[in-house]
């Protein structure tokens, strides 16, 4: 039985570092779960400003459950590494 929700998600090395985003567009896995799940904005809400289907959404919204540590571990290192860029940049 196929999945069908993952015709929504890709990983191309190259874009996007290579993360998971919706197919064919540049938006992040990462971005949907931080702005539904993180800032508790609702789906409909998050494909609005976002210019995504709901399936979209909740296709992203699926693979981020089912890789939360994956993903989690993306926006720690996008966190720390504009800590980095920062604390660079406050020292020149």
């Amino acid at each position: 039985m196929a999945i069908e929700a993952i015709e929504y998600i890709e990983k191309t090395p190259g874009i996007c570092g290579g993360a998971p985003r919706i197919a064919g567009r540049r938006t992040r896995v990462s971005e949907i779960a931080v702005w539904h799940i993180r800032n508790n904005i609702s789906v409909l809400e998050t494909a609005k400003r976002l210019d995504l289907t709901l399936a979209q959404v909740y296709a992203a919204l699926s693979y981020y459950y089912d890789h939360a540590a994956e993903i989690e571990a993306e926006l720690m290192q996008e966190r720390t590494l504009v800590t980095e860029t920062q604390a660079t940049q406050s020292g020149q």
